[in-house]
């Protein structure tokens, strides 16, 4: 059963588990998706403050994108531990012929590589969901302000924690051409997300 068709008692439980996934990389696209669907919650109310038809066109909008985004960092949930546990099996293969030792190193590479794409998607959907904050801050029901801000911790979270997921998996990675190319990615993409989240906050602040 895939670990977002889980009841919320059953996934707590497995996160629990000391096996290695559902891990860090998991954790982190939920944060996000919890951040993203209480931004959608917010951004869906009938009682807000965009007072012209253009405004409450930007807050539908939001709320369409967050939903999607949501919806992607759900699934982004499973795909972070099949792609580490695609990993751990090739650290598990055999190593006593040289040619068993060569597949298992393309192996782990192979895995690392992936390991390292699922957590930056997750990196770049919260940043999306962030882009979005402003507006839902903005013209959102002011009661619902708390909502915005709890939103804005729990996506600034799964950035962070995906980002500590690249990282770790980088660190295996021979290529080193390919490593540099996404540290710079994974600059750009905090940068993004520090400057978005300040413009949410601000918009709270000035609601």
């Amino acid at each position: 059963m895939k670990l977002a068709d889980r009841s919320l008692r059953e996934l707590l439980a497995a996160i629990r588990d000391p096996s290695p996934t559902p891990g860090g990389g998991s954790v982190s696209a939920l944060a996000g998706a919890l951040g993203a669907s209480l931004l959608t919650m917010v951004a869906a109310m009938t009682k807000h403050r965009a007072a012209s038809e253009e405004d409450v066109e930007r807050l539908q909008a939001a709320a369409s994108r967050c939903a999607e985004l949501s919806a992607g960092l759900e699934r982004l949930v499973d795909e972070d531990s099949a792609a580490y546990d695609a990993v751990v099996a090739a650290y598990r293969l055999p190593r006593g012929s040289d040619a068993e030792k060569a597949a298992r190193r393309n192996r782990i590479q192979a895995g690392l590589g992936a390991a390292v794409v699922t957590p930056l998607e997750v990196m770049r959907h919260c940043n999306d969901a962030i882009e979005t904050a402003a507006t839902v801050a903005r013209f959102g029901n002011p009661n619902a302000a708390s909502d915005v801000g709890v939103a804005l911790e729990l996506l600034a979270a799964g950035e962070k924690g995906a980002r500590l997921n690249v990282d770790i998996n980088l660190a295996g990675l021979d290529d080193q051409a390919y490593v540099g190319r996404v540290r710079e990615m994974v600059s750009v993409l905090e940068a993004e997300a520090t400057t978005g989240a300040a413009a949410a906050r601000a918009a709270l602040q000035s609601a």
